[in-house]
This record gives structure tokens, sequence and C-alpha cells, in this order.
């Protein structure tokens, strides 16, 4: 499978590359970008990976597949593009600005009978895994709250618009997780944090959901956050689960480290990062499943191969933009918003 990418800013280059770059019977095939610095970083990172000035030009050049980590603003045109061309598509998230943006990228892709998917990575965490699999063994026993948290303190980050507030950014993982793992929401009520008074894009989020099996599920974002919560604490009938710090991935990537340069180190967490199972006074560490982002473009590989299934469906993504639209007017209209 040949594969490219349109954008080489920071989730181009170190979220989506490095994983193309290692994935197994697969070809990275090049690059989309317009900036001569992102140009130059490309060389450098992989000298045989060429760079294209548009889309069209490196369908044109030949690639089965495309992966689009552009700003928020530019993301739903280049999909289309994409799908109008026929080429199978990766999103990354946020999907699109709005459910109803969502609903007609799903559309446009059925119509055409396009492969369209949605880099939902985060499935794939260490602690995410290991939350699934505690639930799944029914460790934990009936859940009753589910508590889920990506808090940072990063100045720089307020005010960005490329992933559309952090709300739409960091809640698009934080949703994704929790409707995967509980089914569809019910209610939602939100808090939002904005730094401008247009109320534009928000730093920082609170959100409560209501499953319709009877869940709860606290979620928050912030990335003006000085004293971060657990990752996530998960109180069942038997116990409760919880770990500290995040995934070890990210750190990696960020570090210019792949799946391919790590070999088995690859998303194994050290003993600092194991969580702990509580029930009343007894204690115990849980170690931490292995993190595997690769699966999702294995898998992705599969499906445009015609060998498997899509790991992200997009229906899926438009039921995560629901709950973001409604998360957002619960913030600004003071009220508990029902689905």
């Amino acid at each position: 499978m040949k594969i490219g990418l349109i954008g080489y800013g920071k989730g181009g280059r170190f979220f989506h590359a490095p994983l193309l770059a290692s994935l197994p019977g697969a070809t990275f095939a090049g690059v989309v970008t317009a900036s001569a610095e992102r140009r130059q970083q490309l060389s450098q990172d992989y000298p045989n990976v060429p760079a294209f000035d548009s889309l069209a030009d490196m369908v044109a050049a030949g690639i089965d597949a495309v992966v689009i980590s552009t700003p928020l603003a530019s993301r739903c045109a280049l999909i289309l593009e994409a799908i109008e061309l026929g080429v199978a598509v990766v999103s990354d998230k946020p999907f699109a600005p709005s459910a109803s943006d969502a609903q007609a990228l799903v559309d446009a892709a059925e119509r055409r009978g396009v492969l369209l998917s949605v880099y939902q990575n985060r499935r794939w965490d260490s602690d995410f895994l290991t939350v699934r699999k505690l639930i799944d063994q029914g460790v934990l026993g009936d859940i009753v709250r589910f508590e889920s948290r990506v808090e940072r303190y990063s100045p720089a980050s307020v005010g960005k618009l490329s992933g559309g507030g952090i709300l739409r950014d960091l809640g698009s993982h934080l949703v994704d997780q929790t409707v995967l793992l509980f089914g569809p929401v019910q209610r939602v009520y939100a808090e939002l944090a904005f730094a401008t008074p247009n109320q534009e894009v928000d730093h920082g989020f609170f959100m409560a959901l209501h499953h319709a099996n009877g869940v709860t599920s606290h979620l928050w974002g912030h990335c003006l956050q000085n004293a971060q919560g657990p990752r996530f604490r998960v109180n069942g009938t038997k116990g409760c689960y919880t770990v500290e710090g995040l995934d070890g991935q990210e750190a990696q990537v960020l570090a210019g480290r792949s799946p391919a340069s790590e070999g088995e180190r690859w998303g194994v967490e050290e003993h600092r990062r194991w969580g702990w199972f509580e029930q009343g006074e007894h204690r115990e560490r849980v170690p931490s499943e292995r993190g595997c982002w690769p699966m999702f473009y294995r898998q992705f590989q599969d499906a445009v191969m015609k060998d498997g299934n899509n790991p992200v469906a997009p229906r899926e993504a438009v039921a995560t933009a629901i709950v973001l639209d409604a998360a957002r007017t619960s913030a600004l209209e003071g009220r508990v918003v029902v689905l």
C-alpha cells in the first residue's frame, strides 16, 4: 500500500509520519506541504520521501490512501477532495467543526464508495487498553462513574485555532473513548474556559455525560492546569482503578522515536505508570497493557486491502461530534442538553 500525508506540522511530523514510515508492507509515498521550512524538515527526517504541491499531484504520482493532518479550518475541503479523487482517507481529529459537517463528509464517502476513517489513536493508549481489559474481565464489577482527564500546563496552546479549541481537540479523544466503553449518550452538561470575551476558542472543559446504560462519565481537558488529576479513575461495584500521567507513546514520538526504531520497547510503560486497584483497605498495583498506536494503521491497511474492518468507523466520529456540539451548547446556554 502506498500512503501519503497532507500537512507536516506537529501532528503530521510527529503523530503520523513515524507510524507511516514504520508500517510493514506499506510505502510512505509523499507529503503535501507548501512550507519551505517543513519541506526541509521532511528531507532531513525522510530523505527518500518526496514533497508535493497538492493532493492532486500526489494522487497522480500514485497513492492508495492519504492522511490529512492540517488545521481544522482546511480539513473538510481536503477530505472531500480526496473522496472525489477516489482515494481512501484518514482524517486527523477533530474530524469536523460540527456534527453536520461530519455527517456531510460521511455521506460523501458513502456515495463515492471511498473508505473514510478517523485517527483515534488513543484507543490504543496503554492506560485505556488496561481500563478496557479490567471492565471486560469484570474486575471492577458494574461501572458506576467513569472519570477521564487530559490536563496540561501549556500557555502556548491558549487561543490556538488549529484544533478548534481544547473541547474539539482533546475532547474528541475523551468522548470517543467513553462512548466506545459505555455506548450512546443521553444527556450532556458542560463548562468551558475561555481566554477572550468572544468565546471562540476554549482552553479547558468539563463534561458530565449520562449514558443510556446508566453510567455517568466525567471528562476534563485543560491546557492551563498546574496540578493534573488522575488520567483515569473508574469506579465500579467491586472496586476502583486509578492511573496517573499520560501514555508514553506521545513522549516517544516527540523525542524522535518510532515503532521501527524502538521495536519491542515501543508502547511499554515503566513501573511508575502502573495503575492501582483499590477496594476498601485493599490496594494492589495493576500493570499497564502495552500501548500500540501502530495498530490503527495496521487495521486501516487491512481495510484498504479489503482484508479487514475500518479501525474507526466514520459514523462513530459523527456520534462524537454530536456530543461535542451538545457540550458547547450546554456551556454557552447554561443548561443540560438532551440528545
